[in-house]
This record gives structure tokens, C-alpha cells and sequence, in this order.
């Protein structure tokens, strides 16, 4: 067993917060781990579900707004500058940040609210509401919100699945590959009407 999950065992709630909320700094640590281990603490009394669904809710905002410091202080050259020389370390590329960037130049505010419920980029999203300066109030509601629906998802397939808890990181990756897809042809699709558009 991971650290992570021992952390979740030793401390409950408060190790809940941590690990989420470091989960949100460092990507590496995957959410679609910790969450359903989560959801089988509460399968075994550890936890209570609603408890685990704030606990993990507090430490996604917690980390969100750390992220969001990171991009109103830090600036948009030294963002691409830190992840292109320790992107391999935090398993994120200057690719991923310039998704979430042109995602929030393309669909605004609400793009923060979706991304909360996509892997990685609902870490990431957070670094350009900084750097646009998006309003404090208006961040920290869509990422609750966002927040709220991932966490009660992931939370309550592993309370429900008990010990097959681990099969919603697979199930997570499936959906992680649908999304992929789902941009791709979107984006294939904004082109074609951007190329018909010049055309005409």
C-alpha cells in the first residue's frame, strides 16, 4: 500500500484534505487512486461519505487557489519555462498548459468548472484563471462545484465496489481516452468550419 493511502488511514479527514490537496499540486499523484480508497474507508466505517466528499472537496480548492497564486505571481514565460525543465518530474508538458491556456481563452469561466472533471487538466486550469486574474469569488465557486461532482463520483464507486475499489482507476483511464477523442474532434471540427469560414 502506497503512502498515500497510508496517510488516509492514519489521519482520516485531515489526511484526506492533505493528500488531495497535494494530489492537486503534483499530478503525479492521481486522483482516481485516492478518491475510491476513500469511498472504500467509508465501506468499512473508517469514514462516512459525506464526511470524505468535503474532506476531498476542501483539499481541491485548497490546492486550486495555490495553483492560482502560482499563475498570478509567477507570470505566463515562467510557467513555460518551469514546465518545460521539470515538466518530466511532474508529469506535465508545455503541451498540457498550453491546452488548459487556450481552453480559458476559448470558453472563459466555465472552462474552469469543466476541467475540474477531467485528469490533469483539473489541476492545471487554475495556472491561467491566475494569470488572466480571474475573479476570486467566481474561481473558487466553479472549482467547488467542479470539485464537488468529481470527488462525489470517484468517492461514492468506491464505496460502492468495497475492495474492487481499484478497478476506477481503469474506468478513469477509459474515460480519460473518451475525452481525448471527444477534443480531437471538436478541435478537427473548429478547423473545418475555421478553413470554410476564410474560404468564404
Amino acid at each position: 500500500m502506497d503512502w498515500t493511502t497510508q496517510v488516509m488511514q492514519a489521519y482520516g479527514y485531515p489526511g484526506l484534505v492533505f493528500i488531495v490537496l497535494v494530489e492537486n499540486l503534483f499530478p503525479p499523484i492521481p486522483s482516481e487512486i485516492v478518491l475510491p480508497f476513500a469511498g472504500f474507508m467509508t465501506a468499512q466505517g473508517a469514514l462516512t461519505l459525506p464526511g470524505a466528499v468535503l474532506a476531498a472537496t476542501m483539499g481541491s480548492v485548497l490546492g486550486a487557489i495555490a495553483l492560482y497564486w502560482v499563475g498570478l505571481w509567477f507570470g505566463r514565460e515562467r510557467i513555460y519555462a518551469i514546465v518545460e525543465r521539470y515538466g518530466r518530474i511532474l508529469t506535465i508538458s508545455t503541451a498540457d498548459v498550453q491546452k488548459t491556456e487556450d481552453w480559458f481563452g476559448k470558453y472563459g469561466p466555465l472552462t474552469v468548472f469543466f476541467c475540474r472533471m477531467v485528469p490533469v487538466m483539473r489541476s492545471l486550469i487554475s495556472i491561467p484563471a491566475g494569470l488572466v486574474q480571474m475573479r476570486m469569488p467566481m474561481f473558487i465557486f466553479y472549482t467547488t462545484v467542479g470539485s464537488l461532482i468529481w470527488n462525489l463520483v470517484l468517492v461514492g464507486l468506491g464505496a460502492i465496489l468495497g475492495t474492487a475499489w481499484p478497478l476506477v482507476s481503469q474506468w478513469v483511464s477509459y474515460y480519460q481516452d473518451v475525452v481525448l477523442v471527444i477534443l480531437v474532434a471538436l478541435l478537427l471540427v473548429g478547423l473545418f468550419l475555421l478553413v470554410r469560414r476564410k474560404r468564404r
